[in-house]
């Protein structure tokens, strides 16, 4: 079991910048391919970037293609999503989830193991 949580979110611009970070506790967080979800008021949860277990791999929506970068640091047990250029249509409550996986260099973007109770992110315009 991992227990996950979210922080970093907050009000913002459009145009500006911020990171996300959540931090893992429990069983190794090597073992995990990770995630971040979105979900905006009305509109369906959403995966947003993804990232394998060595972090050799990485997923991005469509829509943020460019725009944000998701990383992870094995030792400190945390995954980061640094979102950039950050548009009102970004407003959501953004979730971290994780996925057990034998295979270090696969991502995956549904059928998660865990999750965080989600950090919200405002783009004011």
């Amino acid at each position: 079991q991992v227990q996950l949580v979210e922080s970093g979110g907050g009000l913002v611009q459009a145009g500006g910048s911020l990171r996300l970070s959540c931090a893992a506790s429990g069983r190794t967080f090597s073992s995990y391919a990770m995630d971040w979800f979105r979900q905006a008021p009305g509109k369906e949860r959403e995966a947003v970037a993804a990232i394998s277990r060595s972090g050799s791999s990485t997923y991005y929506a469509d829509s943020v293609k460019g725009r944000f970068t998701i990383s992870r640091d094995n030792a400190k047990a945390t995954v980061y999503l640094q979102m950039n250029s950050l548009k009102p249509e970004d407003t959501a409550v953004y979730y971290c989830a994780a996925k057990i996986t034998r295979y270090s260099g696969t991502y995956y973007y549904d059928g998660m193991d865990y999750w965080g109770k989600g950090t919200l992110v405002t783009v004011s315009s």
